[in-house]
C-alpha cells in the first residue's frame, strides 16, 4: 500500500464524528491552549484552588476534561470506547490518578487496575491497559534505589511490597489477556523500574505479550537500550513489547542536570530525538519475529514513516504486532487517517474522578505548550473543517 504525502489532510475523516458545536468548543479550547500566558496561569489558578480545596471540578469537566478524558467511570468511558470503535480506531485505558504517596494509595490504585484490567478483557475495544509504577510505590523510594542509596528494614519490605503489587496486576493482565503498558518515567528513577518490567517481561510474555515497557527517545541512551533489550529477549526466548516515545519530562530532566551538575540525558536538539525516534520504528519493525511495538507519536512526519516503513518491507498494515497511538482530543487527523487504510490505530484514554486527575490535565496542558507549532496545527485542521462544513 502506497502511502499518500497528504494522508493526513483528510479533516472529513479525521473529525466524522465530531458534530458542528463539538467542532466549534474544540476551536475554542486550542485556542485558549495557543496562549502560554494564560495556561501558565490557568494552571497555577488550579494548582491554587486545588490546595484551597476550591470546586474548580465543574469548570474543568466542561472544558479540558471533556475534550481529554474519556468519563469518570466505566460505564462513562464505555461511550467513548464504543463510538471510538465505529471508526476502527481502538483504546489505551489510563487511570489518569497520579502523585499518590502512601501505602493505603498504593494499595487502592492496583484494585482499581485490577477493575480496569476486567473491563478491558470484556471489551476487546481496550487495546492495553497503561500504568505507572509509581503508582503502587514511592517515587524517593525508586531513587534511593537508583542513587546506590542503603534501604533499611522497612524500606526493603517497602520494595518486595511494590514488586508484589506489579506481578499481582501482570498476573491479572494474563487471566484477562490485556497487555500492560508500563509508562516511563524520570530518568533519576528509570532504572529499577526497567528492572521490575524486564523481569515481567521474561516472565509473561512467553507466547503472547502481556507486559511492555516505553522508551522514551528524546534520552541519548534509549536507541542502545532497545537494542539492547531486543538481545535480551532473544536470549531469554521471550517476546519483547515496547511502546516507543519520544518523552514527557523533557524540561525537568534538563533542570536537574543543570541544578546538579550532571550531563542531562536528553538530547541537545529536537532533530537528534527524531531521528533516534524513526530509526528505533525501522529495528522494531525489522524484528518482529519477536517484538510487538507501539509507536505513541502525535508527530505527523514520524507516523507518515512508520507507515511507508511497513510498505517498503512488506508489512501488512494490519499486523497485530504493530499499533499505532495518539492522545485522545488530539491527532485525530493522524489517528482516524490511519484506521481508515487497515492500520491499527488507537487513542490513549484518560479516565477517572475530574478532581483526581487534574493534575493529568495540567501537565498535558503545560506540554502541550511546549512543543512548537502542536497547538497550531490542531486549530488550522479544525478551521479546515469547519470551513469545509461551512459552519
Amino acid at each position: 500500500m502506497k502511502i499518500s504525502p497528504d494522508i493526513f489532510e483528510n479533516t472529513e475523516v479525521a473529525y466524522a464524528d465530531r458534530s458542528n458545536g463539538e467542532l466549534k468548543k474544540a476551536k475554542a479550547l486550542f485556542q485558549l491552549m495557543s496562549n502560554n500566558g494564560l495556561v501558565s496561569l490557568g494552571s497555577s489558578l488550579a494548582n491554587f484552588a486545588l490546595s484551597l480545596h476550591l470546586p474548580v471540578s465543574p469548570l474543568f469537566r466542561y472544558t479540558v476534561y471533556n475534550h481529554f478524558c474519556g468519563g469518570e467511570t466505566f460505564d462513562e468511558c464505555k461511550k467513548t470506547i464504543q463510538n471510538l470503535d465505529k471508526s476502527g480506531v481502538g483504546v489505551l485505558l489510563n487511570y489518569g490518578v497520579e502523585l499518590k504517596e502512601r501505602e493505603e494509595d498504593f494499595n487502592k490504585t492496583v484494585e482499581h487496575n485490577i477493575e480496569a484490567l476486567q473491563f478491558a478483557g470484556k471489551n476487546k475495544s481496550v487495546k492495553a491497559l497503561c500504568i505507572k509504577l509509581t503508582g503502587f510505590g514511592r517515587h524517593g523510594l525508586f531513587e534511593k534505589i537508583q542513587g546506590g542509596g542503603q534501604l533499611d528494614a522497612d524500606e526493603k519490605r517497602e520494595f518486595v511490597a511494590v514488586k508484589k503489587r506489579f506481578e499481582k496486576i501482570c498476573n491479572v493482565a494474563e487471566k484477562n489477556d490485556v497487555p500492560l503498558y508500563v509508562d516511563a518515567e524520570e530518568s533519576w528513577i528509570q532504572n529499577p523500574l526497567d528492572e521490575m518490567v524486564e523481569e515481567m517481561m521474561e516472565k509473561y510474555n512467553r507466547g503472547k505479550c502481556i507486559v511492555f515497557n516505553t522508551f522514551q527517545l528524546y534520552r541519548h541512551d534509549r536507541l542502545a537500550y532497545l537494542q539492547s533489550q531486543i538481545k535480551r529477549a532473544d536470549a531469554g526466548q521471550y517476546i519483547l513489547g515496547a511502546k516507543l516515545v519520544r518523552g514527557a519530562y523533557m524540561e525537568k530532566e534538563r533542570e536537574r542536570a543543570k541544578e546538579m551538575g550532571y550531563k542531562s540525558p536528553i538530547h541537545r536538539s529536537k532533530k537528534e530525538v527524531d531521528e533516534d525516534f524513526n530509526e528505533a520504528v525501522n529495528i522494531c519493525l525489522d524484528n518482529l519475529d519477536n517484538l510487538y511495538v507501539c509507536v505513541a507519536s502525535q508527530s505527523e512526519l514520524s507516523n507518515q514513516l512508520a507507515m511507508e516503513f511497513t510498505h517498503k518491507k512488506k508489512i501488512d498494515p494490519g499486523n497485530p504486532r504493530i499499533q499505532f497511538s495518539q492522545l485522545y482530543g488530539m491527532g485525530d487527523n493522524v489517528t482516524f487517517n490511519q484506521a481508515k487504510l487497515g492500520f491499527n490505530a488507537t487513542k490513549y484514554l484518560p479516565y477517572g474522578p475530574v478532581k483526581e486527575v487534574i493534575p493529568y490535565l495540567i501537565r498535558r496542558a503545560q506540554e502541550n505548550t511546549s512543543v512548537a507549532g502542536q497547538t497550531t496545527r490542531e486549530l488550522s485542521l479544525i478551521n479546515k473543517e469547519i470551513k469545509r462544513r461551512g459552519c
